[in-house]
C-alpha cells in the first residue's frame, strides 16, 4: 500500500460510507438475530474497512487466492460487522445476509472458515487468532510468499496468556509481515478493562516484546491507512502492532463508551434512534 492513499479523499470518504454501512447492517442484522454484539463491531468499523477497501491484497473472485494477504478477525464476536464488508465486496450475495443466525445459515455470531467465503480463521474462542496468525505467517515464508497476514485483537482477550506467548513467538521467529491491531476501546463483557484487568501502560508491553508499537485513533481513517502503510513498509525482522484507541458502541449516542451494549438487543425505538443517528454520520 502507498502512503499517498492517506491524502487521497475519495479513498477517505469510501471507507467512511462503507464503516457506516457496515455499523447500519450490523442493526438490521442483529435485529433478526434478536441478540448481537453492537459495541464491539461498532468500535472497529472504521478499521475493517481500512483493511478491505485500503490495504488488504484480496480477490473476491477468487477467496481460495494463495497468494493472499490473510485476515483473522480474533475477536470472532465482532463478525457482524465483517459480513456486510464481505458482501459488498462481492464474496457471496449480499441478500444471503438476510438469512443470519437462522436454522442452516452460514452466518452465525462467529465466523466459520468452512462456510462463508473470504473468512480465513474460525474465531471466536478469544486469545487464538494472534498464534493462528503466527502460524500462517510462518507458513507464508515457507512458500516465499509476500503475503502479509492481519490479526485484529480485542483489548479484553489480551488477558489471555497466549496472546503473549504468540507475541513472543512472532518477535522470534523475526516476523515482519505480521501486523496486529488492537482495538482499544477500553471495554469487556465484563466491564472497563482497567478494572477488570489492567492493560497499561499497554504499548511498553508490547516492545518489550519485540514488536514495532504504533498508537492512533482508530477512527481516523488516515492515521489507520498510514500506520498500516508504515508497518508494510518496514523491513526490520520485527513484527508490528497498531494500538487502535477506539470508542465501544461509536455512532449511536446511548452505546459510547458502555460496556453494557458489549452483547445486547435493541427494541423497536431504540433502533429507530440508532438508525437516525448512523444516518447522519453519511
Amino acid at each position: 500500500m502507498r502512503n499517498e492513499n492517506i491524502h487521497n479523499p475519495d479513498l477517505i470518504r469510501l471507507i467512511r460510507q462503507k464503516a457506516n454501512l457496515s455499523r447500519r447492517e450490523t442493526v438490521r442484522l442483529i435485529s433478526i438475530a434478536r441478540s448481537g454484539h453492537y459495541g464491539t463491531s461498532f468500535s472497529c468499523a472504521e478499521i475493517m474497512a481500512a483493511l478491505y477497501y485500503g490495504f488488504l491484497r484480496i480477490r473476491p473472485d477468487q477467496p481460495d487466492w494463495p497468494d493472499r494477504d490473510r485476515f483473522v478477525l480474533s475477536k470472532g464476536h465482532a463478525a457482524v460487522g465483517l459480513y456486510p464488508i464481505l458482501a459488498d465486496l462481492g464474496f457471496f450475495p449480499a441478500e444471503l445476509l438476510d438469512t443470519y443466525t437462522r436454522l442452516g445459515s452460514p452466518f452465525g455470531d462467529h465466523p466459520d472458515m468452512r462456510k462463508i467465503k473470504g473468512v480465513d480463521f474460525s474465531s471466536g474462542s478469544l486469545g487464538h487468532g494472534l498464534s493462528i496468525s503466527v502460524g500462517m505467517a510462518l507458513a507464508k515464508r515457507l512458500d516465499k510468499s509476500d503475503g502479509r497476514i492481519v490479526c485484529l485483537m480485542g483489548d479484553g482477550e489480551l488477558d489471555e496468556g497466549q496472546i503473549w506467548e504468540a507475541a513472543m513467538s512472532a518477535a522470534h521467529y523475526k516476523l515482519d509481515r505480521l501486523i496486529g491491531i488492537v482495538d482499544r476501546n477500553d471495554v469487556s463483557v465484563d466491564g472497563p478493562t482497567e478494572q477488570v484487568m489492567a492493560l497499561e501502560p499497554l504499548a511498553d508491553k508490547w516492545r518489550a516484546f519485540g514488536w514495532n508499537v504504533t498508537e492512533i485513533d482508530g477512527h481516523d481513517i488516515p492515521a489507520i491507512l498510514g500506520s498500516l502503510g508504515q508497518a508494510n513498509e518496514r523491513r526490520d525482522n520485527r513484527p508490528s502492532v497498531i494500538i487502535a484507541r477506539t470508542v465501544a458502541g461509536k455512532g449511536v449516542s446511548f452505546m459510547e463508551d458502555k460496556y453494557e451494549w458489549h452483547l445486547g438487543y435493541l427494541a423497536e425505538p431504540d433502533e429507530t434512534q440508532a438508525m437516525r443517528e448512523l444516518a447522519q454520520t453519511e
